[in-house]
């Protein structure tokens, strides 16, 4: 059973082998019969390589052609464009001036042809980079022919781009414009006269510039409008601003303003500058409601398309320009001056006119443009402010200093009196006042201080009180009690006279001129009784005046009693000329009163003299004054003397002399 099995293995094994060696006959066969086709193809292939290659290089051909084609319709709108550009380029060579609306018009369609020539040109050059590149990395024969043409289309291009950009014929046509603009502005920037301002000035042709017309104004905006778009706003704005502020400067100068640039040095003290105080306030005002006010709205009309900022930046510096700081330096220069009482009215003054445009400075010199200008200005109230509070509460002390000093030689009125009376008048006029209020209680706010009611006027109170104990002070100093008489009566006079309906005499009362007046009749008493009432004792005989009954007395007796009156009257007038009744109503008075007090005794003595007053050419060498003689000295007394006194008012503080400005000035340390 197992070598049956055995058997049919070894069949099948020989049965395979047999087929597999007749399939092994049919590949051979096979093979032999594809050898000489192999041969063939192979003999083909050169043929068909050469014939790929020349299908790869028409290929290649025809790309360049697809991207030279793609760089024609670019290009030639490039071509088409040139020539608008040099037709607009011819016709804005002429005058812009001629019509300056249809010359702006064809600035815009430059623009517009010069936008379309860069962006073709932009066009046609990336086509041909992009061939460029191509040609690198082909293999086209001649291809360095190819990139030679094509990096020179490129360069003419690239140029041609470059000078549609940022130069050439639209440069050239923009600064045109911008002469045009500064052409028109300066032809339409003039001051025009306005008397009623200045009349003062009158004759001069500046003094306010006039408005720009409306169609200057659009011309105006056209060329900003045209610049703008050209990135040259701000040349707009340099040349606007260049222009108006010399409008300005000169519309300032033919005012005569050079004595804002005076120096500290040149300022003694505020009342070297007072004379300009006035001229400052005046000229400030005029600039600020007038000049500054008329370029705010210029500059709002004129540059309102392109914005706030834009227009409030040329204004800016248009103020900054024109000299607006000059102003703010010279306050600021007299506050530097020397603290005096007269520089306290200068400052209140100053601070008037700040507060008075302060509204003005706010709307004109706000915002960012301004900032110099706001904080100048802020310093200069602050100081002013400091400066009015430190000399104003100095004022009595002030007074109190002079009480060591001497007294006038000549008994008249000290000049301190006249000068502090008139000062206070001068602070309770209603402006002064009400501005000097205003200080103190803005000055009381910054220090946290309340301020009270009634604070000036009782301070000035104060000053008056201490003004009267100096002349309580200053009569104890005279030796001789007639002057010191005579002094006392000097100023009570003045007080009843010069202060009665002022402010000051309201303030002092009825009650305290009443007092004065009471005064002045007691020293005038007094000076009498201490003088010119003593001389006509010399002419008694035992205590009684003459002789009763008209009995004749001793001629010896009568020539000494006259040689003893002479001498004495001689003595007394030599001594009392000297001396000054500065108001000419007290000095008739004063005179009036001598002469009564002389010339009646004196005059009835000679008419009891025996051989009688006609009788004159005998006793010429005794009688050395007749009544009216003597009459015509005594009225010749209290003669205001040259040099003596200087006629200035008491109410009068512009006139007062540097000796007493000097004199009532304050300290470092005040």
């Amino acid at each position: 059973m197992a070598e049956l099995e055995g058997m049919e293995n070894l069949v099948s094994a020989r049965e395979i082998l047999k087929g597999s060696l007749e399939k092994s006959r049919d590949i051979a066969f096979e093979i032999n019969k594809i050898g000489p086709r192999l041969e063939k193809t192979n003999q083909s292939l050169p043929f068909l390589e050469a014939a790929i290659k020349d299908m790869a290089c028409k290929s290649r051909l025809y790309e360049i052609r697809s991207h030279v084609d793609r760089a024609i319709g670019p290009a030639a709108a490039v071509l088409k464009i040139l020539d608008v550009v040099f037709e607009l380029e011819d016709s804005l060579m002429a005058d812009p001036g001629s019509d300056i609306f249809a010359y702006i018009a064809t600035v815009k369609r430059l623009e517009d042809a010069l936008k379309l020539l860069t962006d073709n040109s932009e066009l046609v050059i990336l086509w041909l980079e992009d061939l460029v590149q191509f040609l690198k990395d082909s293999a086209v024969s001649d291809d360095h022919w190819y990139l030679m043409n094509v990096w020179k289309a490129l360069d003419i291009l690239w140029e041609l781009q470059a000078t549609g950009q940022n130069g050439g014929v639209l440069v050239a046509v923009l600064d045109k414009l911008e002469n045009e603009y500064r052409h028109i502005l300066t032809e339409n920037s003039f001051p025009f006269p306005l008397y009623s301002l200045f009349p003062s000035h009158k004759g001069k042709a500046n003094i306010l510039p006039v408005s720009l017309p409306l169609p200057v104004v659009q011309k105006l905006q056209a060329i900003n409008e045209r610049l703008a778009a050209n990135n040259r706003l701000e040349n707009c704005v340099s040349i606007y601003a260049q222009v108006r502020s010399s409008n300005v400067r000169a519309s300032l100068q033919a005012l005569d303003v050079d004595y804002l640039h005076i120096q500290l040095s040149e300022f003694d003290s505020a009342q070297t500058a007072e004379s300009y105080i006035d001229l400052w306030d005046k000229h400030l005002e005029y600039a600020v409601k007038h000049l500054f006010d008329k370029e705010y709205s210029l500059c709002n009309e004129v540059f309102q398309e392109a914005g706030s900022d834009v227009w409030m930046h040329c204004f800016g510096k248009i103020a900054i320009q024109s000299g607006i700081n000059d102003f703010i330096k010279f306050g600021s220069t007299i506050t530097k001056c020397k603290k005096d009482a007269v520089k306290l009215l200068k400052l209140l003054k100053i601070f008037a006119t700040l507060n008075k445009l302060r509204l003005d400075f706010n709307r004109l010199f706000s915002g960012k443009f301004c900032v110099k200008i706001q904080n100048q200005t802020r310093d200069l109230v602050k100081k002013v402010v400091t400066e009015v509070c430190e000399i104003f509460w100095e004022l009595c002390i002030q007074v109190e200093l002079q009480r060591q000093s001497s007294p006038p030689p000549d008994g008249s009125v000290p000049r301190l009196v006249r000068f502090v009376t008139g000062y206070c008048n001068k602070l309770l006029e209603d402006e002064n006042r009400s501005v000097l209020i205003q200080v103190l209680d803005i000055y009381q706010v910054w220090n946290h201080e309340r301020f009270e009611d009634g604070l000036v006027l009782n301070e000035i109170h104060n000053i008056m009180k201490e003004l009267e104990l100096n002349l309580n002070s200053w009569a104890k100093a005279y030796k001789e009690t007639a002057l010191s008489c005579h002094f006392m009566m000097n100023n009570h006079w003045f007080f009843c006279n010069n202060i009665k309906g002022t402010k000051l005499g309201d303030l002092m009362g009825h009650s305290l001129l009443r007092a004065h007046e009471e005064y002045f009749e007691y020293y005038a008493t007094m000076y009498l009784r201490e003088s010119w009432e003593t001389l006509p004792v010399l002419l008694h005989e035992e205590g009684l005046i003459l002789f009763p009954g008209g009995r004749a007395i001793d001629r010896e007796l009568f020539k000494k009693r006259i040689n003893m009156f002479n001498e004495a009257f001689d003595d007394m007038y030599k001594k009392h000329s000297n001396w000054m009744l500065s108001d000419k109503s007290l000095r008739l008075t004063i005179c009036q009163l001598v002469v009564q007090a002389i010339v009646p005794p004196y005059k009835n003595y000679l008419q009891k003299y025996d051989y009688g007053i006609e009788n004159e050419a005998e006793i010429g060498s005794h009688l050395k004054y007749t009544a009216k003689s003597l009459e015509d000295l005594i009225n010749s007394l209290f003669q205001q003397k040259v040099g003596k006194f200087d006629g200035t008012k008491c109410t009068d503080l512009i006139g007062i002399k540097n000796a007493i400005v000097n004199h009532f000035s304050m300290p470092a340390a005040a």
